[in-house]
């Protein structure tokens, strides 16, 4: 009997590539919970239409949907649901706190309920809100998003199913995943938001000062370390950090973006967030490397122009028409 896989967000930008990556590797059958929140249908039509995936559009709030997902008795469950992102959050702080918090514990009583093997958990690196050292650490730092809060909390909740309950569980705290698969959006990440606005001439706005940097990995990166979490057993009750290791100005991803779209407009400097007081984020990936064997590929360069090539493909989604 083939093992099956669930992938809670399995259609987002980082679930669809970790689903694909599955399919492609493995003889496992799939089983997907979304709810769309952060994806769009047309984007994730071959993982959808796969005769080894059962989709389930629902949310990991919904506890129907759950029993659907785990009637098949996954052995291994990558928790990737969640509602993205801080500014998110700060406009919608109790809908962040029902599938972050909430929602997580569900998926971690459930997978507990159905004896799952191995629990990996997509946390964030915003949870190390006001630190300057990004080695990881379970101390309480000061957070600046409900976002934050809840991914810590869900941290927690899953520390909590490991000690109480034995469950294999492994977090991992990604830093600024980039790449294929992430179209533009009022709550999406910088990367392909400066793409939408360089297609289209217009300026690139950055928020704070010239100093503001930030560790970008491109999301195959993301799914590699992802999939050697699952592998591992040394990761068990482990927290990690999945970044690329290498600190990005925003300034100079925005004149290199500017540069491979061929846009003149420059940059614009705009005030910093009320929520957004962090200068500079990048991880020590060097525990990472010890227990998974991970070894980031880094080429911003070529990373940015294969994101530009997809976008190009998708911009009828996203860019209106003249």
């Amino acid at each position: 009997m083939k093992p099956t896989i669930l992938i809670t967000g399995g259609t987002g930008a980082i679930g669809s590539a970790l689903s694909r990556q599955i399919l492609s590797e493995t003889e496992s059958d799939l089983v997907i919970l979304d709810d769309y929140s952060s994806s769009n249908p047309a984007l994730v039509q071959d993982i959808v239409g796969s005769g080894r995936v059962q989709f389930i559009e629902g949310s990991v709030t919904d506890d129907v949907a759950l029993l659907k997902a785990f009637a098949k008795k996954p052995g291994t469950v990558f928790h990737l649901a969640a509602n993205f992102a801080n500014q998110n959050s700060v406009d919608h702080p109790i809908r962040d706190t029902e599938v972050n918090s909430i929602g997580t514990i569900k998926v971690l009583e459930q997978s507990r309920l159905s004896g799952v093997e191995k629990f990996v958990f997509a946390s964030s690196s915003c949870v190390y809100g006001n630190a300057t050292s990004f080695a990881v650490d379970t101390r309480d730092f000061h957070l600046d998003t409900p976002y934050a809060v809840n991914k810590l909390h869900g941290e927690y909740l899953a520390h909590f199913y490991h000690d109480y309950h034995d469950m294999n569980v492994t977090v991992l705290r990604y830093f600024n995943s980039f790449g294929p698969g992430e179209l533009p959006g009022q709550y999406r990440n910088v990367v392909p938001n400066f793409f939408a606005l360089a297609m289209q001439g217009k300026p690139l706005p950055i928020t704070g000062n010239a100093n503001i940097a930030r560790d970008f990995n491109y999301v195959e990166n993301t799914i590699r370390a992802t999939l050697l979490a699952a592998e591992s057993q040394e990761s068990k009750g482990r927290i990690l950090n999945i970044g690329s290791g290498q600190e990005t100005k925003i300034v100079d991803l925005a004149s290199m973006i500017n540069d491979i779209t061929g846009n003149t407009a420059g940059i614009v400097m705009h005030e910093a967030r009320s929520w957004d007081t962090i200068e500079r984020r990048c991880a020590d990936i060097s525990e990472t490397e010890k227990v998974l064997g991970y070894t980031p590929i880094i080429d911003l360069r070529k990373q940015l122009e294969s994101t530009y090539e997809w976008l190009q493909r998708y911009q009828i989604l996203f860019l209106k028409s003249a």
